[in-house]
């Protein structure tokens, strides 16, 4: 799912492109993708584009006559910027939006569509989509451990929650955990001071530093290439390769259809986490420590 990183890239580039012209047009491939029907996807037909603002993961069009057409990609749902009129892909494509410039591309990989799109009349009905999550980069450090130690939850947990935190997932809290040298299982109401403080920067810098790092993939062009998994990533998606900072070996937590990413000797103190699927097979044999595992192979 594209995160803070993607969506103020993507939310960068739509500005640039289109922002002070007219939406000329909505073509929808899929009557599942709108979940509003009042008003109509119609009435905002030939409306200027007055901004392009973020609202947590999603992608707020500001249109004028206190229009907002809210999106919001989920997983596998990417924009693409190609000339005016294209036409949507058959297969994956879902939307078009039309401008005098050129056409917004809506694409969604997989057979389960959970893109959404919505239609809103008046900036007090925003609210709706607003989780409470909290901006790191507009709250000082006190907020975020007031944020951070409100519930007993294990960190990977509090990162992801979108009550908590704005536009974290899955991918970017493997990179903040990696960065701050913290379990992604410890709980927060454990934490000390000095740890909340160390999650905090971390926080920060890794959010940065990737949007930064896309800005100059982008460069002048719109971004094609916005996935969870990178090769310069720290862990995320890195499992059984080599950490950056210590060379051993990145380990996995597997649950439903996501997992967690993660250096034992930078993380645990060498200590491996129970990965669910595997310790339930394995039982007594599931490994506790590096030492235990290399006895293993």
């Amino acid at each position: 799912m594209p995160e803070y990183p993607d969506i103020t890239v993507y939310i960068e580039h739509l500005a640039a492109l289109f922002q002070g012209q007219s939406l000329q047009q909505v073509r929808l491939a899929s009557p599942f993708l709108l979940r509003t029907f009042d008003p109509p996807i119609t009435s905002i037909e030939n409306k200027k584009v007055l901004g392009v603002e973020r609202i947590g993961k999603r992608i707020v069009f500001v249109l004028e006559d206190d229009f907002f057409l809210v999106l919001h990609l989920m997983i596998a749902g990417r924009l693409h910027w190609r000339d005016q009129g294209s036409k949507i892909p058959g297969r994956l494509g879902l939307a078009a939006f039309d401008f005098p410039s050129g056409t917004l591309l809506l694409t969604e990989a997989g057979a389960k569509k959970r893109a959404s799109l919505h239609l809103i009349k008046g900036r007090e009905n925003l609210q709706q989509f607003d989780q409470g999550g909290l901006d790191v980069f507009a709250a000082p450090v006190e907020e975020f451990s007031r944020r951070l130690t409100s519930e007993n939850h294990t960190l990977k947990r509090a990162l992801t929650d979108p009550r908590l935190f704005s536009g974290i997932g899955n991918a970017y809290s493997d990179e903040i955990l990696h960065r701050a040298g913290l379990s992604p299982v410890q709980l927060t109401k454990k934490m000390t001071s000095e740890q909340i403080g160390e999650l905090f920067d971390a926080t920060k810098e890794t959010l940065f530093k990737w949007t930064q790092r896309l800005r100059a993939e982008a460069g002048d062009k719109f971004p094609e290439n916005v996935t969870a998994f990178r090769d310069d990533m720290a862990v995320h998606g890195r499992y059984g390769k080599p950490c950056p900072k210590c060379g051993m070996s990145v380990r996995r937590i597997r649950y439903a259809s996501n997992e967690t990413n993660y250096c034992p000797k930078c993380q645990t103190g060498g200590k491996l986490l129970a990965d669910r699927a595997l310790s339930r097979l394995l039982k007594e044999d599931w490994p506790k420590s590096l030492e235990e595992l290399e006895d293993l192979k």
